[in-house]
Order: structure tokens, then C-alpha cells, then sequence
């Protein structure tokens, strides 16, 4: 049997996570991202909705209400219910879906969820193998614990804009939602983690992955700097990251992103631009301790040599010299880069109410149990009724939440 890599959908995939059963009560971005990681594994994603409905299906560009672009990107591989939590019918379905469920994610405030009664305690009751998943602003035993927190909030909170300020002049949040994905990724591994564990020991736990802790330690990882010391030695901070001049460079026709790294490809630089005698150059360009040491002189250097030549003979020089480089993309020439075509990462989705979808499929590719894209975002409680039946509940039962208000099919 071949092992050749692929991401090409199999006709029935199975997934890493095959089997593996995940009631879902996240919304917007964070959670929503972290639970399409999941059901691209394989585990079949029950997504738990508010009447409203997650409110990134009402953030525009849309062909339709509620099932605008973010919701479509963040949302496949699930499938829909629509409970008022509210009522006590609404919740109890719920514990019963978690009953069944090996995961059980939230990214509500832990007040919340301690009012509707769907806390650690409740759920773990209900399921003692249950993984419960919090994801939120910030850790339960400090003082920030049970404020609201969005992504752009937690940037701003871990430095980022004022670090990008502090080259620009001006503090700015990134033009992605870097936090939420981050700390979706962190939930990600950490709920693997705890099913790795519950598969060797059958133990369910609760697991916490906090946004402001994650993005904390995820900043501070590159710009602890001096303060690694105690008592420190200089100020945080990593120098190259803040560097003025480190951003794509200049050429006499364009941009172009590079990095010149070892000494062997500083030395081709050089022969490059006939400076191949190391007494010709200023010495803080002659060894890497020096450069690392001058990295805004470097990089000013560097930027003012890109502007002599134009981007295609520089591209043909750096690939020649096997210098890393890569052309300037925007955002419309990312989505047709040759590469990611060829590797089919951006894929066709027909959906039944939205027409052809185009989306970013998993990355990884796997010799066995490839994840794949198995079902479109589903619209607004689209499931409700074979998601009920799944988990035991009669039709009489169902017929009865319909008629008390806590289950809702807006569709019908």
C-alpha cells in the first residue's frame, strides 16, 4: 500500500478523530476556528446555536441572511441545533448531547455558564469522561478573570500594537485575527491532549485555555529579551523583530521579501555586489555576531542596496544563490499563488443555499488518516431534529421542545 502524502479528499474519509464526538457552544472566531481544526480531523462537530445564531453569520460580505463569508470560512465540517439554553428543556437536551459527546467546548464567560448551569461540574456529572473545553479572556485565579475579552482587546493587552508603534509610530492591531487563531490553536492541542489522556486512563478533566495567558507567552517566547535574566541584563525586547527597516524591501521596480541569513549567504551577497573582499565592507557586516549585534544598520544597509536592481533580476539572483525570498503577495495573488493551486489548499465547496464556496482546506497532509472537508456550514439549525434523535431523545420528546420554544428550526 502507498504512503505517498496527499490532501486530495478521499471518498469516505475517516480522519484522525473519527468517532470522536464534540458538542460545540463557541461562537465568532476563537472557538468556531479551534472546532473546524477538529471536525477536519474527522470528529463530528455539533454545533450548539443562541436563536440569533452565531453572529458571525450576520458579518458581511453574504449571498444570504446569516451565512455571511467569516461564518462560512470558520464553520464546515459541522452541524447545527438550535436550543434556548435558556429553558430548562433547552438545557437538559444539552446535557443530554454532552452525555453522548467526548468533548464539550465553550468560549461563553464562566459566570454564564455557572448561571445556566452547564459549569465543570454539571457537565462532568452528566459525562464523567467528558473533556470540558473553557476557552475565555482570561485564567479563573486572577484578577481579570471573567472580563470580556476580544481579539483585538488581548492584542492590545500583549503589546502587539504597541510593539508595531514602536517601528511605525503609531500603535496598530494586526489585519488578522491573530489572537483568536492563536488561541485557537492552543485549545486544539490542549483538547488532543486531554483525549490522549482520557484514551490511557479514562479520565475526563477540565481544561482551560485562556486568550490573554496564551497570547502572553506566545509574544513573550520572541521579546523577553533582557528581562530573561534576574536581575536583567537590558531591556525586553527582541532587537531584529523591532528593527526599523526589517519589512519588504525596495527595489528600483517593486518589493521583495528576503532574508539573508548565513555567512554563506552573506558571501554570495556580496560577490553579488562586488564587495566579495571582506576589507571593502564595513566590518559590522562581516561575521554573523557582528550583524546580530547591528541588526538596524544592517537592515537599513540592506534595503538601500535592494533598490539598485529591479525585482526579477534580484528574484533570479537570490534563487540562484539559494537565498531565501519570496515575492510580495497581496491578498488577491495569495489566493492564486501557483504553489497553493498545484497543492489544491484552496478548494470548491457546493453549498446547497450558497452556491459554490472557495476555502483554505487543511494544510497538513497525512500518509493515512488525511484530514478533509467532508460538509458545508451548515445553515441555522439545519440538524436540530437527527441531532436530538442521535442522542436517544423520541420524537415525542422533540414534538415537546418544539412546542416549548427550545428548540428552534428556523428553516421550517
Amino acid at each position: 500500500m502507498s504512503n505517498t502524502l496527499t490532501r486530495k479528499t478521499p471518498t469516505k474519509p475517516a480522519g484522525p478523530l473519527a468517532g470522536v464526538r464534540i458538542t460545540d457552544l463557541t461562537s465568532v472566531m476563537m472557538g468556531p476556528y479551534a472546532t473546524m481544526i477538529l471536525g477536519d480531523y474527522g470528529a463530528d462537530v455539533v454545533k450548539v446555536e443562541s436563536p440569533d445564531g452565531d453572529v458571525m453569520r450576520h458579518a458581511a460580505p453574504m449571498r444570504h441572511p446569516g451565512m455571511g463569508a467569516m461564518y462560512l470560512q470558520g464553520n464546515r465540517n459541522k452541524r447545527s441545533i438550535v436550543l434556548d439554553l435558556k429553558k430548562a428543556s433547552g438545557r437538559e437536551a444539552l446535557l443530554r448531547l454532552a452525555a453522548t459527546a467526548d468533548v464539550f467546548v465553550h468560549n461563553v464567560r464562566p459566570a454564564a455558564m455557572a448561571r445556566l448551569k452547564l459549569g465543570t461540574d454539571d457537565l462532568l456529572a452528566a459525562n464523567p469522561q467528558i473533556v470540558y473545553a473553557s476557552l475565555h479572556g482570561f485564567g479563573e485565579t486572577g484578577p481579570y478573570a471573567g472580563r470580556p475579552a476580544y481579539d483585538d482587546l488581548i492584542q492590545g493587552l500583549t503589546a502587539l500594537p504597541a510593539l508595531t508603534g514602536q517601528i511605525t509610530g503609531e500603535p496598530r492591531y494586526s489585519p488578522a485575527t491573530m489572537a483568536d487563531r492563536i488561541v485557537g490553536l492552543n485549545a486544539v492541542h490542549a483538547i488532543l491532549a486531554a483525549l490522549f489522556h482520557r484514551e490511557r486512563t479514562g479520565e475526563g478533566q477540565a481544561i482551560e485555555i485562556p486568550m490573554f495567558e496564551t497570547m502572553a507567552q506566545f509574544v513573550l517566547g520572541d521579546h523577553m529579551a533582557g528581562r530573561s535574566f534576574d536581575p536583567p541584563i537590558g531591556p525586553p525586547g527582541y532587537s531584529r523583530l523591532l528593527s526599523p527597516d526589517r519589512r519588504p524591501y525596495q527595489t528600483n521596480d517593486g518589493y521583495i521579501c528576503a532574508l539573508v541569513y548565513s555567512d554563506k549567504q552573506w558571501n554570495a551577497f556580496f560577490a553579488k555586489i562586488g564587495l566579495a573582499d571582506e576589507a571593502d565592507r564595513d566590518p559590522r557586516l562581516n561575521s554573523i555576531s557582528a550583524r546580530t549585534r547591528n541588526y538596524d544598520f544592517v537592515y537599513d544597509w540592506f534595503s538601500q542596496m535592494m533598490k539598485t536592481r529591479s525585482t526579477a533580476e534580484w528574484m533570479r539572483f537570490f534563487a540562484e544563490a539559494d537565498i531565501p525570498h519570496a515575492p510580495l503577495h497581496d491578498l488577491d495573488s495569495l489566493i492564486d499563488d501557483p504553489h497553493l493551486a498545484e497543492v489544491g489548499l484552496i478548494q470548491s465547496l457546493d453549498h446547497p443555499t450558497e452556491g459554490t464556496l472557495r476555502v483554505a482546506g487543511p494544510a497538513a497532509t497525512w500518509s493515512r488518516t488525511p484530514p478533509s472537508i467532508r460538509t458545508y456550514p451548515p445553515n441555522l439549525g439545519e440538524h436540530g431534529r437527527e441531532i436530538l434523535r442521535e442522542a436517544g431523545i423520541a420524537e415525542t420528546e422533540i414534538a415537546a421542545l418544539i412546542a416549548e420554544g427550545a428548540l428552534i428550526e428556523p428553516n421550517r
